[in-house]
């Protein structure tokens, strides 16, 4: 009888229990929205029009404003001439800053990577390639492949 009331209440126990689902990421605060690989013309001499028409945008998913100062964007390479890392820049609430290759003045919706030097300079392949959005800690906020030669750009977010 006793064994048959520790099973009972054991049982019961069990049934008691409480499952906690897994807890989920939080969403990344910015993230990568969309990469234009392929800039319009190619393949071309690496004219600063051309390098400005390969572009990634990042979108600030929050309702506060976020400094992006030390915030980098890099591809797959790992090439140290493939970071380009941010400076004072605050990114509105919901907004999207445009990260272009080429040169130009930097607003408040558009930076420029700076890069020159013909077909050399571009950063991102035009086949295949990842872009990397880290804080300024280096941990990994956000990335996005494509693997496409059938088109120019990839939309990253929403997925």
């Amino acid at each position: 009888m006793r064994i048959g009331s520790l099973l009972t209440a054991a049982t019961l126990a069990a049934g008691a229990l409480v499952v906690t689902p897994p807890a989920q990421a939080a969403a990344p605060a910015v993230r990568i929205i969309k990469i234009y690989y392929d800039s319009p013309g190619s393949p071309d001499l690496g004219g600063n029009r051309s390098l400005n028409g390969e572009y990634i945008q990042l979108k600030n998913m929050t309702r506060r404003a976020i400094n992006l100062k030390g915030w980098t964007v890099s591809d797959a390479t790992k090439r140290k001439d493939h970071v380009y890392t941010f400076k004072n820049f605050v990114l509105r609430p919901g907004k999207i800053v445009t990260l272009r290759t080429g040169k130009g003045r930097d607003t408040s919706t558009t930076v420029y990577w700076g890069r020159s030097g013909g077909t050399y300079a571009y950063i991102w392949n035009q086949v295949r390639d990842t872009a990397y959005l880290r804080d300024p800690s280096g941990s990994l906020v956000d990335t996005c492949s494509y693997n496409s030669a059938r088109h120019d750009y990839k939309i990253c977010w929403p997925r």
